[in-house]
């Protein structure tokens, strides 16, 4: 995993990701910003209580939700634009590291994008349901595992459908469920990290290749 995460960042940050990350990272930050200044502006609406101190209340608790909620609602923010450069992150990955084995075959535009959305709205709807765990003191470790089966999840299956039926693909995932989950806490770490957790789409799509790689070909092997 640790070569497949240093292959992979090696990968986004060079020469011919460089405009896919760009956009990704322009896009993204578009929406955080857009969601940013409508929160701002339902905090401001709610503080205008007669009393100066209960708005004071409110106005430290609103900036303290606004921060866990960047910290544990990057991931689905993220995730969302993943099906938009999938495919060519993951053809630039196959040509670079593999160019003997047979290219993927590229997701239907309308498929790519509704996986996308699915899939960060189920990351949204995970994160919020963890946000009381902020509390508890256990909100960071929380978001940790639940997006490290998540993120593991959704990409591993995105890169095997390219190859496979998506039930083979959705079927190899369960196989190998322990190594998609461990594998998934590399990207869940970087979604944890300011500013890194901008990379997650890019670098989680580079990343499972190299991870799907590795277990379609153990698995290869198994079989024959």
């Amino acid at each position: 995993m640790i070569s497949a995460a240093l292959k992979a960042l090696s990968d986004v940050l060079s020469p011919p990701f460089r405009s896919v990350l760009w956009k990704s990272l322009g896009l993204t930050l578009l929406l955080l910003v857009a969601a940013w200044v409508a929160l701002e502006l339902v905090v401001d609406s709610l503080t205008l209580l007669p009393w100066a101190w209960a708005n004071t209340v409110i106005t430290i608790v609103a900036g303290l939700g606004l921060v866990a909620a960047a910290i544990l609602l990057i991931a689905p923010v993220t995730a969302i634009f993943a099906g938009f450069f999938l495919d060519g992150v993951a053809l630039q990955v196959e040509r670079k590291h593999y160019p003997h084995d047979p290219e993927g075959r590229e997701l239907p535009m309308g498929r790519a994008i509704v996986i996308a959305i699915r899939f960060g709205l189920l990351v949204l709807a995970v994160n919020i349901m963890l946000l009381p765990t902020l509390f508890l003191g256990i909100g960071l470790i929380a978001a940790l595992l639940a997006n490290a089966y998540l993120l593991g999840r959704e990409y591993f299956e995105m890169i095997a459908m390219r190859h496979m039926p998506v039930a083979e693909a959705r079927e190899l995932r369960r196989e190998n469920a322990h190594r998609v989950l461990a594998a998934g806490f590399i990207p869940a770490l970087l979604a944890l990290v300011p500013l890194a957790n901008l990379l997650v789409p890019l670098f989680s799509t580079a990343y499972m290749v190299h991870i799907y790689k590795k277990i379609a070909g153990r698995a290869h092997t198994l079989a024959a």
